[in-house]
């Protein structure tokens, strides 16, 4: 997708912009589980917490969580969720405050004790970040790095300090990841750092905290560490370099060189004299800073390294990767063992006393023993190497078929996780999506309602896509993707209302069942029902009447500048959530979208407490709901010629190409012949056998659209059973019950306008 800068679509441009989008993401019943690898680990152990030992995870899902660790059971107690995208990374800083990184461009801070309060967005980067590293004894200090090699160091007392009011979004003051009313933090000074180590002042017309900006990295930063103190830090990413820093200054102070491939995984000793690397190179290296050179490589992967976790006293070094392995490797004297072998690529380690927790690309994470208290007692039990010091010896050793034996078999805890939707297919009647998970599993989810209501258990993808094969046409009105491991139901305007049902067909009892529903306008009543009630309850006002217009002087001004809003005036525009449209409330969707202020948030749709106001949502989304408006919409008329079949002795009077919703059913259009046979021969001229009605009106006879209600006062659904007229196409008999839609996309097969033939029923 290109963006549009304003300097090429001035005064005189007509092209649109793009609104904004509403997405929503289904969430599984087990709601406490992760659905997506899990990309970073936290620890905040009982000496620095209320007592207890967390691990905190953050996940592919785009939310992170807390987890009460006892002996052999963990706890989920909350769920951290505002990212709109992956989480890639998570340190603690001070007493209680979690800081995550995600591919949404931005950082977010959390009370890490709460249950889920999110307590500052900030936004510096400008595309993905990747990793984070804290200073565990300054507590202040965190640098962030991402693609286009992006650095910056933050202090984040001074980020979270209390904001005053502002139209910048580099700092936005939020409750779970929600903008307020306006508190943003100004900018004062961005101290910029230039390939040429020395700091400029770019000064900027706002003031307040902006972080330092490293710059020297021409390409993608994935790994950072930095030393105790939090005055050193190193990087690393795609250039194959480890890049020190002075974090005081943020100038850089040298490089490192003896990687061949890109640099995933960092550590720092205490005293910052030391760093650890891991590549993609399957190496690992010990470099000495202070002598600015390699001390020692060491060859025990068979495939990239991204993952690194060393003891307290810098003396041994866990390593995982891409080859599903974690080893243990004494730094001095080159011994190794592997401690286990998994079925995932290993994402991140996080020791913890004598155990070390391991994430991957699965949704679960394991709990291993690792003697980090002594790691001394895992070689004593034998099976241990030499590690080289050449990449290609451990691939030598590998094929020659001598791999170690694991030191363990099984893991002493594991947090399951839910397994990932990895295959997705949209059905014919727009309201079902089949898909396929990881562990093989087929089902059926409704997306209008948010629920699975097959579980076809482990069978196969594309027999069971052909099985449930309809030939109907429906519009497409949303997209899925499966990016955060669940079905992300996309919502775009105009398009996304160009889908329409009968009433009849989606079994809403009470409601005319000729009555055309909108399908994206009943689920966005359904997913902001909540919302609504919530809203009604603060504003101490009843609900909005049909054409109300928005409290937000900013929607209905945007609204009444839109060309052609129409209102929808074949449904009343109540609060009622239709049965087909009720979203589960034990395991409800979150909503990711985006308003007029600030950027993109996502929040469970039980938790929107009605405080959030129009600038908070799209326009489009609140007008539909509140007003009753859709915006224009394409495609939901039909063109058709109806003609006689060949030597039919049948004729009518027709005035050239007809128009019709393209959901009109093809009895309506044989109730239309009869209609007009009826106008233009006497009744006892046909041979009808009662299936004409008696009292028809020539109503309709003068006009050329074939609409919904044309017939109702003459035909009932009771009559359309045995009709004298039937329909064709391509000579092919049409069933009653097709669609116009359906005729054109599945008979007619041509881009042209559709020709319908008509001729008596043979025997009639």
């Amino acid at each position: 997708m290109h963006r549009v800068g304003s300097a090429s679509n001035g005064n005189n441009s007509t092209r649109p912009r793009k609104e904004k989008r509403l997405t929503y993401v289904l969430n599984d019943s087990d709601d406490i589980k992760h659905c997506a690898g899990i990309n970073c680990l936290a620890l905040l152990t009982s000496a620095a917490s209320d007592g207890s030992d967390y691990l905190f995870t953050g996940s592919r899902d785009g939310r992170l969580k807390r987890w009460a660790l006892g002996v052999d059971r963990a706890t989920c107690l909350a769920t951290f969720e505002s990212h709109v995208d992956w989480v890639n990374d998570a340190v603690l800083v001070g007493d209680s405050t979690l800081v995550s990184c995600s591919s949404d461009t931005t950082l977010k801070t959390w009370n890490a004790l709460s249950f889920g309060t999110c307590t500052r967005t900030l936004r510096q980067h400008s595309d993905y970040v990747t990793c984070l590293t804290a200073a565990e004894k300054n507590n202040n200090i965190v640098a962030s790095g991402g693609l286009g090699g992006e650095v910056f160091i933050w202090d984040i007392e001074a980020a979270l300090a209390p904001v005053s009011k502002c139209n910048d979004d580099t700092v936005d003051e939020s409750s779970n990841g929600i903008n307020g009313s306006g508190n943003l933090l100004p900018l004062t000074s961005l101290r910029t750092i230039n390939s040429s180590d020395n700091m400029s002042m770019h000064t900027t017309q706002t003031q307040g905290y902006i972080p330092i900006a490293a710059k020297g990295h021409k390409d993608s930063v994935y790994a950072l560490a930095m030393n105790e103190s939090g005055t050193i830090l190193v990087s690393g990413g795609t250039e194959k370099v480890v890049r020190v820093w002075d974090t005081r200054s943020g100038s850089k102070t040298l490089k490192l060189r003896g990687h061949t491939d890109n640099i995933r995984a960092l550590l720092l000793d205490s005293s910052g004299r030391y760093c650890l690397s891991g590549s993609s190179d399957s190496m690992i290296r010990l470099w000495d800073i202070g002598q600015q050179r390699c001390v020692h490589s060491y060859a025990v992967h068979t495939d990239s390294v991204w993952a690194l976790a060393s003891t307290p006293a810098f003396s041994h070094v866990y390593s995982g990767g891409r080859d599903f392995s974690l080893y243990l490797t004494d730094l001095q004297t080159r011994e190794s063992s592997l401690l286990c072998t998994g079925e995932h690529p290993i994402l991140q380690l996080a020791l913890h006393d004598d155990s070390i927790w391991v994430a991957t690309t699965d949704s679960s994470v394991h709990r291993w023993p690792a003697e980090g208290c002594n790691p001394q007692k895992i070689f004593l039990r034998g099976n241990s190497f030499l590690a080289g010091n050449l990449s290609f010896s451990r691939a030598r050793v590998s094929l020659e078929g001598s791999t170690p034996v694991p030191v363990y078999k099984e893991p002493t805890l594991t947090i399951l996780g839910t397994p990932a939707i990895v295959q997705h297919e949209v059905l014919n009647n727009k309201r079902h999506v089949l898909t396929k998970d990881v562990s093989g599993s087929v089902k059926l989810w409704e997306i209008t309602k948010g629920v699975v209501i097959e579980d076809y258990g482990k069978v196969s993808f594309e027999e069971k896509k052909e099985e449930l094969f309809e030939m109907v046409s429906i519009s497409a009105w949303f997209t899925v993707d499966t990016r955060l491991g669940s079905l992300s139901v996309h919502l775009d305007t105009p398009q996304c209302f160009s889908a329409e049902m009968y009433s009849a067909d989606l079994n809403i009892v009470g409601k005319p069942e000729d009555d055309k529903v909108n399908l994206a306008r009943e689920t966005l009543k359904g997913l902001l029902a909540h919302w609504l009630r919530k809203r009604k309850q603060r504003m101490g006002s009843p609900a909005p009447a049909n054409g109300e217009l928005l409290s937000g002087k900013d929607i209905s001004s945007r609204s009444s500048t839109h060309s052609r809003i129409e209102a929808d005036g074949s449904s009343e525009n109540d609060a009622m959530v239709y049965p087909p449209f009720e979203f589960s409330v034990t395991s409800p969707p979150s909503i990711i979208t985006e308003g007029s202020h600030g950027g993109p948030w996502r929040k469970k749709i039980t938790d929107l407490d009605g405080t959030k106001d129009e600038k908070d949502f799209p326009w489009w989304c609140l007008d539909c709901v509140l007003n009753n408006r859709l915006p224009p919409r394409e495609n939901t008329k039909c063109s058709f010629y109806l003609q006689p079949c060949e030597g039919s002795s049948v004729q009518i009077l027709t005035q050239g190409k007809l128009s019709a919703p393209r959901i009109l059913r093809i009895h309506k259009v044989v109730n239309y012949v009869i209609e007009k046979m009826l106008l233009d021969k006497p009744l006892d001229s046909l041979s009808a056998e009662g299936s004409i009605a008696p009292g028809l009106t020539g109503s309709q006879s003068q006009h050329q659209a074939v609409g919904d209600g044309s017939f109702r006062s003459g035909f009932q659904p009771s009559q359309k059973l045995k009709p004298s007229i039937e329909i064709l196409c391509n000579n092919q008999v049409l069933s009653p019950e097709m669609s116009l839609a359906t005729v054109r996309a599945y008979i007619w097969k041509k881009s042209d306008d559709l020709v319908l033939n008509y001729r008596l029923v043979q025997g009639s």
